[in-house]
């Protein structure tokens, strides 16, 4: 009786599982492995929070297995030698995984094909487990990826995503299979936190429970800063808990403009993953070169350690930048804000700023993070490079009563109303209301003039 193989890699849930439905399918014994690679340790990848966030994961999934009669088998080592090595103890003929986007992924599923049909096994590598629609799936004429977004939503919108998939009844895992320890939760001073638990469960959870609650009021509220009405669900997706194919379906099927406000994000997803697929230098090179020739020095390096720690003076750049430090986690509009306010303003490197987010994004995603990044700095897709967010104006807009930075900004918390996004231009009683709150980094116009010498648009 033959067995087969999955390998889980950023797809950690049972329900909507490609790869594992086709390996059950006329088969008895099927062996769910993942490989606790570490490379990923050496690469700076594993942050506490991911890793916390990662062991829940894993914990929920092998609960989901062990529901239906099987477990996860978990291997600490060289992904491709401990695949092999589980295929060799399970006397399987197949290994079945996701495909992935970025350049480590590829040459992983490179060297595993090669070792596998060494061995006279087979890989089969399953589309569309990762992103919504698989990488390559459009492509504009002439080209391997689309470059501008709003074409690609056209052409994404258009294509019939894959049904979901309901989780298997049963699994059944060989018994002799060795198996590590499931990883524990880290704890400790470098764990956020307000970090949100992770598995596949809960969000599911999550899913069901915003669609049903907030999806309505998305389009309308989902930048602003203080009603906090974001799904909050990038982490689940980008660990592979909830699969953004059924989270369309399940959009589209409830309907409205939330719903499809909500859709169009989950496309912006699969947007980076196949600009990503197709220029794997992204990760660390700039798509788009401006000729940027960003700040260095030690005044560089203190206006960098002050965004970080969310001393910059700007009250709305402060309060998301302290709201990542605590929970792991910040809402869009609070990371297109930050990270203008560090290459527009401070001019400082988007890579500095990209390395600190996945130092702290429980949701830090190569294709999602780094693409980001680039469009805020200009070396991105951004069909309007030098566009420059004002954090004073992005604040009256988005938290005009000051609510959010109240939140996170206790030295403010006297404050009222918009005034609390320029507490420099207050005096008297009222000044010393804010004392222990920075003065500002960097006047508004002086930051922007050396945006623009350097831009070389004066």
């Amino acid at each position: 009786m033959s067995a087969t193989v999955v390998l889980y890699t950023s797809d950690l849930r049972v329900h909507d599982h490609p790869p594992l439905r086709a390996a059950l399918g006329p088969h008895h014994d099927t062996v769910p492995l993942f490989v606790r690679d570490p490379a990923v340790d050496r690469a700076g990848f594993a942050a506490p929070n991911r890793l916390a966030f990662l062991a829940d994961c894993l914990a929920d999934l092998d609960e989901g297995l062990r529901r239906r009669g099987g477990r996860l088998v978990v291997r600490s080592g060289d992904p491709v030698d401990e695949v092999c090595a589980v295929v060799r103890e399970a006397d399987a003929d197949e290994v079945h995984t996701a495909a992935g986007c970025s350049a480590f992924a590829l040459r992983r599923e490179q060297r595993l094909r090669r070792a596998l049909e060494a061995d006279g096994r087979r890989l089969y590598v399953h589309d569309a487990v990762v992103t919504a629609l698989p990488a390559g799936a459009v492509t504009p004429s002439g080209s391997d990826h689309f470059a501008v977004f709003t074409p690609y939503f056209r052409r994404w919108s258009g294509e019939r995503l894959r049904p979901p998939l309901a989780a298997p009844r049963v699994v059944r895992v060989p018994s002799g299979v060795r198996s590590d320890p499931l990883p524990a939760r880290p704890a400790g001073e470098a764990l956020s936190a307000g970090l949100a638990r992770g598995g596949e469960s809960e969000g599911r959870k999550r899913l069901a429970q915003w669609l049903d609650r907030h999806a309505d009021a998305y389009e309308e509220h989902h930048d602003d800063l203080a009603a906090d009405l974001t799904s909050r669900l990038s982490p689940y997706f980008h660990f592979g808990a909830l699969s953004a194919a059924e989270a369309v379906h399940l959009a589209r099927d409830r309907g409205g403009p939330g719903a499809e406000a909500f859709v169009r994000q989950l496309c912006w997803r699969d947007f980076n993953h196949q600009l990503l697929a197709a220029r794997p230098a992204v990760a660390y090179a700039d798509y788009r070169t401006r000729g940027d020739r960003w700040r260095r020095g030690p005044q560089a390096e203190a206006d960098l350690r002050a965004w970080q720690d969310g001393r910059t003076g700007y009250p709305v750049v402060d309060a998301a930048m302290r709201q990542l430090a605590h929970e792991g986690w910040m809402p869009g509009r609070g990371r297109l804000l930050t990270a203008s306010f560090l290459t527009k303003t401070l001019y400082l490197d988007w890579r500095a700023g990209a390395r600190h987010f996945l130092d702290l994004l429980v949701d830090g995603d190569v294709a999602d993070n780094q693409l980001n990044w680039q469009w805020v700095a200009g070396t991105g897709t951004d069909s309007r490079p030098n566009r420059v967010l004002n954090p004073v104006i992005q604040g009256k807009r988005y938290d005009p009563e000051g609510e959010y930075v109240r939140r996170w900004v206790p030295e403010l918390a006297q404050l009222r109303g918009s005034r609390i996004h320029e507490p420099w231009k207050l005096d008297g009683p009222e000044r010393a209301r804010y004392d222990g709150y920075p003065e500002p980094l960097i006047a508004l116009p002086d930051g922007l003039a050396r945006f623009r010498r350097a831009r070389g648009l004066d």
